[in-house]
């Protein structure tokens, strides 16, 4: 089968496509022929080494998240399960592949009318914005700042928020067209990348939801209100300053808090019913999943150049 391998720490074209031989399913495992497959901010940080000090090595596959339909089951698996639409995570990567053979408790199948490529926009995306608010301990009638909310989390922090009752939904993006798409998807107050730019927006916020991380990060405490908690969910801006607790001791007297969360610290059971729940939503209308671009599995380079760019808005989807 055809597969991406991460050959070359660095620039996207270190990313070749190669054979390697087709998995064979292991005793509750499916094997997925896959027809969609998710890149994910974390791939590009994978693919430029910055995570290299996790285990992170070349040669890797990247890619968590794939859609397609089951062809084979190993032992103990029902074979009612051949032939199904099917979501599935590949775990920290192993995604950007024409086959897939993935354990069972990883798998969803796909609802009626969520096709494969709004499945891997929004398996992984959704599940981290539903436990990023909820470990910002969001509650409805809060005012929120999704920052970075152009990307998938965003896109889905977005829209989680408003559907939940947020008083207000601020975002930081880089662009008008970008803030117009997102108040399409839920979004009161359109701010720009330093979090300003509006003078109808709230003068602080009792949740912040941040995917950039970076040098600007601390400057965002200033905008919490009192009891305010900013939860950092992605970094694919860089790591932030290693001082930032400085920043974050100064505002003392308001009794703001920070936190990180990573999907790795959430049980299966409990990502898959979240999960599941937003497939459905999804298939009835009531949650929109914000394609990007989809493009053949052999210009997955081309796809990270776009990540690299910045012109992304949701999430691009390769195509075995």
């Amino acid at each position: 089968m055809k597969a991406v391998q991460i050959q070359t720490f660095g620039a996207p074209e270190g990313l070749v496509l190669v054979d390697l031989p087709a998995p064979v399913p292991a005793a509750g495992e499916v094997l997925i022929a896959v027809e969609a497959v998710g890149v994910a901010g974390v791939d590009v940080l994978i693919r430029r080494g910055a995570l290299a000090a996790y285990g992170f090595t070349e040669g890797f596959i990247a890619g968590s998240e794939v859609a397609g339909r089951v062809t084979a089951v190993g032992n103990g698996v029902d074979e009612e399960w051949l032939g199904r639409p099917v979501w599935a995570f590949t775990g920290t990567g192993g995604g950007y592949v024409e086959q897939a053979a993935v354990p069972l408790e990883q798998v969803l199948p796909l609802p009626a009318g969520l096709s494969p490529a709004d499945a891997v926009t929004v398996g992984s995306s959704g599940a981290v914005a539903h436990f990023g608010l909820a470990q910002a301990r969001f509650v409805p009638g809060e005012a929120v700042l999704v920052r970075g909310a152009a990307g998938s989390i965003g896109v889905m922090a977005v829209q989680l928020a408003a559907r939940q009752g947020a008083r207000a939904v601020a975002v930081t993006t880089s662009s008008a067209e970008r803030g117009k798409r997102l108040r399409d998807l839920g979004a009161t107050h359109v701010l720009d990348r330093s979090g300003q730019g509006d003078p109808d927006a709230p003068n602080g916020y009792d949740v912040i939801v941040d995917i950039v991380g970076g040098e600007a990060m601390p400057s965002f405490f200033d905008l919490l209100n009192p009891n305010g908690r900013m939860v950092a969910v992605g970094v694919v801006g860089g790591q932030p300053p290693a001082d930032f607790g400085t920043t974050l001791m100064a505002q003392f007297q308001k009794s703001i808090s920070f936190a990180t969360f990573s999907a790795a610290t959430i049980g299966t059971a409990d990502l898959q019913a979240v999960r599941r729940e937003q497939f459905e939503a999804v298939a009835r209308g009531d949650l929109g999943a914000v394609v990007h671009e989809v493009l053949p599995l052999d210009q997955v380079a081309l796809a990270h150049r776009k990540m690299d760019s910045g012109e992304v808005f949701g999430r691009i989807v390769l195509t075995p």
